[in-house]
């Protein structure tokens, strides 16, 4: 009987299954190796843009921000101009009701009020009579007053007593100092707050022809613009924007009342501002025509129109010009 082949454990077959399996952890590991570079710089890619994108929204958000902060502060601002007008009104109108109530409740001190308004009058006209005021005939408003102007400029109060009261009487006026300068090198017309009639034409002459004029006239005859019945900011604004010394230049102010505050820093601002040239006058020569709206209108606030009328003679004095009360303002 043929002698059993003894089975050796560590035969060739078995070898070869332990170096097949062998190999191929080998292969997983080779395999593992190779990928996770790849998939770590894509994924590094992405979080990069992803990054550049954050980035790039913080940026924008802060672009926003910084506009918003800015819009805020315009706002506030305008906001704080507003409450400070607002607060000025709300004094003036307590003043004026108190007045009222008392002149209602005490018959005396209506009667005081009374010949308060009478000697305000008196004074006035005493005044009117001074300064040579004249009628309302076509050369009127411009009697006395040198026309040798190359440029002139008006300075018109737009506040809701002169639209309502004296408006039709403005747009004569300011037809029949035009008339009196038959040709002029520029014109210009801003009411008293500095507002341009003619935005297009801000900081510049409008050239003079009879279109100008013209347009002038019929622009006037709607022009409603904010006005805080102070004509200090219009002739700052002009002389220091239209000042040249190789021209001569006149400002009309119209008006009918001065609600500013103490006159005598009015003066000062414009003194400083319009100073004394070489040959001994002023860069820019300033003339008035005062409008007795309030005197006509509401003689509670005559006080007001008093003191434009004080105002504007004062500066026509020191600046070369001349102050017209006109006697109606219809």
């Amino acid at each position: 009987m043929a002698k059993r082949r003894e089975i050796q454990p560590f035969s060739l077959s078995f070898l070869d299954a332990i170096a097949c399996g062998f190999g191929a952890i080998l292969l997983l590991l080779v395999i593992t190796k190779v990928t996770q570079p790849i998939v770590l710089e894509k994924t590094t890619e992405a979080l990069r843009t992803e990054v550049t994108e954050l980035r790039e929204r913080v940026e924008s958000l802060r672009s926003q921000v910084v506009a918003v902060d800015a819009e805020r502060e315009d706002r506030r601002d305008r906001v704080s101009r507003r409450k400070g007008e607002l607060a000025r009104l709300t004094s003036r109108l307590k003043v004026l009701s108190g007045e009222f109530d008392v002149s209602d409740k005490d018959s005396s001190v209506a009667n005081i009020l009374e010949e308060r308004l009478e000697y305000t009058l008196r004074e006035l006209t005493r005044e009117i009579d001074e300064l040579r005021i004249y009628d309302s005939a076509p050369s009127s408003i411009v009697g006395g007053i040198p026309a040798d102007s190359e440029y002139i400029i008006f300075v018109i109060d737009t506040s809701v007593s002169m639209f309502s009261y004296a408006w039709p009487l403005v747009q004569q006026k300011v037809s029949e100092t035009l008339a009196v300068y038959p040709e002029v090198k520029g014109i210009q017309v801003m009411n008293d707050n500095g507002q341009y009639m003619f935005p297009r034409y801000r900081g510049r002459w409008i050239p003079d022809s009879r279109a100008r004029r013209d347009a002038i006239i019929s622009t006037l005859r709607g022009w409603r613009v904010f006005s805080n019945s102070s004509p200090v900011e219009g002739i700052t604004r002009a002389i220091s924007t239209f000042y040249s010394p190789d021209k001569k230049i006149s400002i009309y102010v119209f008006g009918d009342e001065f609600a500013g505050g103490a006159i005598q820093p009015v003066l000062d601002a414009v003194n400083k501002i319009n100073r004394i040239g070489p040959d001994g006058n002023r860069l820019v020569r300033i003339h008035a025509v005062g409008f007795p709206v309030m005197l006509e209108q509401d003689p509670r606030l005559h006080e007001t129109g008093i003191r434009f009328a004080t105002l504007m003679r004062l500066l026509c004095n020191e600046h070369g010009g001349t102050f017209i009360g006109l006697p109606r303002s219809n």
